[in-house]
């Protein structure tokens, strides 16, 4: 995870939304390649010719609305970290509570929910609750691992490490 986010901006989990998580992390590599390697500083400064290249991209999804909504994500990116200091930080303001987070129960929360609606008054597209909790998920933030499952204990672990931003 840098300071901007799990990666850089939730570009991938925009892209899942309506397909299969296999599909997108089998063109992991690929969207990271096509994407200025998930820097929102890169990718802020593409244009339509980048768009062309992209949507004859066999390696990626070629969906031209979800294409100039990454791009789109990107220069709202960088507005935030304008204001805030980074994305992480304005992030990071939206951490649930410990109880958001029932063991793979849901697609979504409350915090999920509230994150969504503010990225969107703020121009993002392509960031439904659901998109925004997988991107939260990655994050670190939920951890809805089963009470059972070994990488519940990882997770934790992972988040109780981390150093929040400021």
């Amino acid at each position: 995870m840098d300071a901007h986010g799990a990666d850089g901006l939730p570009s991938r989990r925009s892209f899942q939304s309506g397909l299969s998580w296999r599909t997108i992390l089998a063109k992991r590599e690929n969207f990271r390649a096509a994407f200025a390697g998930f820097d929102f500083r890169g990718v802020a400064n593409f244009d339509d010719n980048d768009i062309e290249r992209l949507l004859a991209d066999e390696g990626i999804v070629r969906y031209r609305g979800k294409i100039e909504a990454v791009i789109n994500n990107a220069h709202r990116t960088f507005e935030v970290v304008q204001e805030e200091g980074s994305f992480a930080a304005f992030i990071w303001l939206y951490e649930p509570a410990k109880d958001d987070a029932l063991p793979q129960m849901r697609s979504k929360s409350p915090a999920s929910e509230t994150l969504s609606k503010d990225l969107r008054k703020l121009g993002f597209k392509f960031v439904g609750p659901t998109t925004v909790y997988a991107f939260m998920q990655a994050m670190g933030f939920i951890n809805d691992h089963a009470e059972v499952c070994w990488m519940r204990k990882d997770v934790g672990t992972a988040r109780n490490t981390l150093r929040t931003p400021t």
